[in-house]
């Protein structure tokens, strides 16, 4: 399969990503496929995870950016490389650099996350914080291009990027021959294209939706004006998907090859992330996790086999823990009350102990014994409770009422 080529569209093909596949062999892992059990009782059909959460560096970047610096001359590869990113690009280029002895420098954002940054730093790169979001980021390093003749490496709009990333495309086929339905997220679009691009090729016949955080959907209405429209402000979680306009090279092969494209919440998001972290024992980045959320949104929108793919674990651990609470909350396993009590002694004992025989776990509590709003004889607790989910939630409240414990909301 061939596509047109034109100054923006260079001709892509099968036989590219085949020729990425053999460069990559012993570079990027074949990651592993893993069922769903969970997900294929929701669905009603097989589920299957490509785990590229697991793939080196944490995410499928490493596939395209290896494929890229390989392809450069022995003159462009002295000047050097040149990469902006939040994460992982940055760190899929660092790895792949220093494999190929070639050395990077990496633009990203000031605000980047800490793990994030001192993993670029030990594959290698050069790192340079610069910028408050990822286009003064991009800008500095292009900058830094032009200044020193280093090789500016786009994280998704050129084909041999794009070549590398269809290289899971060509796995999932090998691995689930039967394979009806590809779910997996776009930012800047290089990975969608590049996995199309492979599978339209071999199956036509198999669907391939595309999913993008809600805040941050720039497919949506570029691909109802027939070109990249650019989004003033995208706001997500999912920095891994968090592109504000679509890349001219991909974009063409997206409106061509992909089916649909999809949008998912940030409590959707949430709640994907801490089903893949409870169920399946993975953990996931937001971005890597959109897929699940689309299933999760509308299971009965995608015909099986279904693969979802999992394309990155890079997650900072202060943001895992404060999703994994807001998606807990999202699935009605967090309920905050306030009680009035008799103030007397053994009444907040009292008060735990009907907690203890409800099953609730105790998070935070706070005892107002002192206040204008409270009776002479009256107490007031704040609690924040973690539960089973709503039914429990409903249970535990009527629970405390049962016992005669005043609850105001």
């Amino acid at each position: 399969m061939s596509f047109r080529a034109t100054a923006h569209h260079p001709a892509l093909i099968l036989d590219d990503i085949r020729g990425a596949q053999k460069m990559l062999s012993g570079v990027a892992r074949v990651t592993a496929l893993e069922g769903s059990r969970h997900l294929t009782e929701l669905v009603g059909a097989p589920v299957h995870l490509k785990c590229e959460n697991l793939q080196r560096t944490g995410s499928f970047k490493l596939r395209g950016a290896y494929v890229r610096i390989s392809g450069l001359s022995p003159v462009e590869r002295a000047a050097g490389v040149v990469a902006a990113s939040a994460g992982n690009h940055a760190q899929g280029v660092a790895l792949a650099s220093s494999l190929l002895g070639v050395r990077s420098t990496v633009f990203m954002p000031v605000g980047a996350p800490l793990p994030k940054v001192a993993a670029t730093r030990e594959y290698g790169a050069e790192v340079r914080l610069h910028g408050q979001v990822v286009d003064e980021t991009l800008a500095a390093a292009q900058r830094h291009a032009e200044e020193t003749g280093a090789v500016f490496i786009h994280p998704f709009d050129h084909p041999d990027i794009i070549a590398g990333q269809g290289t899971v495309g060509l796995e999932i086929l090998e691995q689930c021959p039967e394979v009806r339905t590809i779910v997996l997220g776009i930012g800047g679009g290089g990975f969608a294209a590049g996995v199309a691009v492979a599978v339209k090729a071999l199956r036509p016949d198999v669907r391939i939706i595309g999913v993008q955080a809600e805040g941050a959907a720039c497919y949506p209405p570029s691909l109802a004006a027939g070109h990249p429209v650019s989004l003033d402000s995208p706001v997500t979680m999912a920095d891994g998907i968090k592109v504000g306009r679509p890349g001219d090279v991909p974009f063409a092969l997206i409106d061509e090859l992909v089916d649909e494209v999809r949008t998912v919440t940030e409590d959707e998001l949430s709640s994907a992330l801490l089903l893949c972290l409870e169920r399946a024992k993975l953990v996931v980045e937001p971005a890597g996790a959109s897929p699940v959320a689309a299933l999760l949104s509308d299971p009965e929108a995608f015909r099986g086999p279904v693969v979802a793919v999992l394309s990155g674990g890079n997650v900072d651990p202060l943001l895992m823990q404060r999703i994994l609470r807001h998606g807990m909350s999202a699935a009605g396993r967090y309920l905050s009350l306030r009680l009035r009590l008799t103030d007397r002694p053994g009444a907040l004992a009292a008060l735990l102990a009907a907690l203890t025989v409800a099953d609730a776990n105790v998070l935070d509590i706070s005892h107002v014994r002192t206040d204008p709003r409270l009776g002479l004889t009256e107490a007031e607790v704040d609690l924040h409770l973690e539960t089973k989910g709503p039914q429990h939630c409903a249970e535990v409240e009527a629970a405390l009422r049962a016992e005669g414990f005043r609850v105001m909301g």
